[in-house]
């Protein structure tokens, strides 16, 4: 039988995540924004900005269970008796190009800066449906949403000194393939599949703006980062849902056994976005075998490393979405 955690597992777990956030910069007079913020994982992430001193968009779908997340960080830094910096709640469905779009204007009218972007949100393992404008749901939210959002964003992340984009992928990157012939899976669909394909887009996404900011000689940077195995209703759901297929079945036994919390699951990208050792083009994630422990950068996926599938999936993506990175830039400069 499993052990269920005592308070001082707790105890010391808590001290562990105080000792990693004591490394890291305070954030006061900077702007972030995270999407997917009503989840676990995003909530986690928003709180430590929160408490370092960040101000904090919110960005979720359902601003029902986003406000929940966010009065409870309220409430958190009020006991704390430590000075509230601002938590604003905004809605946004990745799954709508005119929601992404909406959104980015309306933040961009609302905001001066945006320091730091961490494109969180995410869906995992669902069965085979189509977004708003015609994308596979997997594909299009974890994916290209975050894509056009970026894009869209982009003036202001150019504008604004040092600022960092977080890309949330997943060790099922590793077993990812862009399947150009097929994202909507029309032909043939596989859950876990998809949703790897979409993890992998992920971190080629990243290091593929990585390179344009370089290029461009900007003073922004991005990288990719992933939680490990981290207890979440994103998980458990997926879990249950393909229980039945060997990945569910896993999913099902490995997530209790060998993951971790949602707290120390939000420290790779944390660590990706504000560690003073982070360069920007790097795989964060949990030291111990993918699963647990402190964030390290790692080594990513072989593929993640080629330029040309890079290339190919940044003009497809720029295709599907309208949003024109290098226009946008050349905009800028003009």
């Amino acid at each position: 039988m499993m052990r269920t955690p005592g308070q001082g597992d707790l105890d010391a777990l808590s001290r562990e995540i105080e000792r990693y956030l004591a490394r890291l910069p305070r954030q006061g007079g900077r702007v972030a924004l995270v999407t997917g913020a009503n989840g676990a994982l995003g909530a986690e992430v928003a709180r430590f900005l929160a408490l370092k001193g960040a101000s904090v968009v919110m960005a979720c779908r359902n601003l029902e269970t986003g406000e929940r997340a966010r009065q409870g960080i309220q409430d958190e830094l009020s006991k704390a008796k430590s000075e509230p910096p601002q938590l604003e709640l905004m809605h946004l469905d990745l799954g709508s190009l005119a929601s992404v779009r909406r959104f980015a204007q309306a933040f961009s009218d609302g905001h001066q800066r945006l320091d730091l972007l961490f494109a969180n949100a995410g869906i995992m393992a669902v069965e085979r449906r189509l977004t708003e404008d015609g994308f596979e749901a997997q594909f299009g939210v974890n994916h290209l949403g975050h894509f056009a959002l970026t894009g869209r964003l982009l003036p202001m992340l150019l504008s604004t000194p040092r600022a960092r984009v977080v890309t949330t992928t997943s060790s099922a990157a590793y077993g990812g393939r862009i399947e150009f012939d097929d994202l909507t899976g029309e032909r043939g669909y596989r859950r876990w599949t998809a949703y790897s394909q979409s993890k992998l887009a992920n971190i080629l996404f990243a290091f593929g703006l990585q390179r344009r900011l370089l290029a461009a000689g900007a003073g922004a940077a991005a990288s990719s980062a992933h939680p490990g195995l981290v207890h979440t209703d994103l998980q458990r759901n997926a879990a249950v849902a393909t229980r039945s297929s060997i990945e569910g079945w896993l999913l099902e036994r490995a997530v209790p056994l060998l993951g971790q919390s949602a707290s120390m699951g939000a420290l790779p990208l944390l660590y990706a976005a504000l560690a003073p050792s982070s360069n920007g083009g790097e795989l964060w994630g949990p030291r111990w075998s993918f699963f647990r422990g402190r964030p390290v950068v790692q080594k990513p996926p072989r593929s993640a490393l080629d330029t040309s599938l890079q290339d190919r999936l940044w003009r497809v993506s720029e295709e599907l979405t309208g949003v024109d990175f290098a226009g946008i830039a050349r905009n800028i400069a003009g």
